[in-house]
């Protein structure tokens, strides 16, 4: 009874992988917007990579010297292509447009992974996956389109930093994949991590934070980061990691299907409201998903 239990769970890793992994970067989005009432975007993705660091060093340390030597520079790719940019772009771009929408346009993750994957990887391509990444851009165009005019007091073109943030974990997806499917999640990880600590720490001090760290609204929003540091990223890239090398780039892409509906619970939570032509957008860009992801 115990094997048949641990075979079922074997089986179905990856999809309950999945599911967690939805949950809390679904939830990533609402820690944002409550850490940037008292932060700046980037004093709160400084400190978001300062937290994950320090946790990842606390349990992961000693993974850090499995990476093999000729693997480095690919860590250091991953860490800026993969953390280092999409964490100021969320940050930056989150200052204007809500965190639901933000959520829907990164869903555009999975399109960005195959097209990637078709143009610098070689990955073999069905006009069907064509269509979907047609689809999709036409659904996140809508999406966008739609909410400038409905929030004039908003500036939209915001919503390309989440776009480009995106293309980022595209991009990250694949190199994963292809160049570092040996090494372990959590040397990954911890790896990408402490090459990140010292140009966050570089940027954190750049900024006012010393002279307003006392202000009681700063330390209520450092406690959003450092979940959102420790869980929503430390956490969760070993988690994802571990998702890419035990399934594909575009199944590990496809966590981003998920992340709006967490997203959206948030959201209503807190007031966020979406116009019925944004809704018919976010479908849109699911359904190409849906076509380019589909074998």
């Amino acid at each position: 009874m115990h094997f048949k239990i641990l075979s079922m769970l074997s089986k179905h890793l990856k999809w309950i992988l999945l599911f967690v992994l939805a949950l809390i970067w679904g939830s990533s989005f609402i820690l944002i917007k409550r850490g940037l009432v008292g932060l700046t975007p980037y004093q709160l993705g400084s400190l978001r990579i300062i937290f994950a660091t320090i946790f990842l060093m606390i349990i992961g340390f000693k993974s850090i010297a499995t990476i093999p030597q000729g693997k480095w520079k690919y860590i250091a790719l991953t860490a800026f292509v993969g953390t280092f940019m999409p964490v100021y772009l969320f940050s930056i771009a989150e200052t204007e447009i809500s965190s639901s929408i933000t959520a829907v346009l990164n869903s555009l993750t999975p399109l960005g992974a195959l097209v990637i994957g078709i143009l610098a990887f070689g990955l073999d391509v069905q006009r069907r996956q064509v269509y979907g990444v047609i689809i999709g851009l036409a659904g996140s165009i809508l999406l966008i389109v739609n909410g400038a005019a409905n929030n004039p007091e908003q500036n939209y073109w915001y919503a390309l930093l989440v776009v480009f943030a995106a293309f980022c974990y595209s991009l990250n997806v694949n190199l994963i994949k292809k160049y570092l499917s040996d090494v372990k999640p959590l040397a990954i990880t911890a790896g990408n991590f402490s090459v990140l600590l010292v140009p966050a720490l570089v940027i954190l001090f750049s900024t006012d934070f010393v002279t307003v760290v006392h202000k009681s609204e700063v330390q209520n929003a450092m406690l959003y980061i450092v979940i959102l540091g420790t869980v929503g990223t430390g956490i969760a890239n070993i988690i994802y990691f571990k998702l890419i090398q035990m399934s594909s780039p575009i199944f590990a892409s496809s966590v981003t299907y998920m992340i709006p509906v967490v997203a959206f619970f948030w959201g209503i939570l807190d007031q966020e409201l979406f116009t019925p032509i944004q809704y018919v957008g976010a479908v849109i860009i699911f359904i190409g998903i849906y076509l380019s992801a589909k074998k």
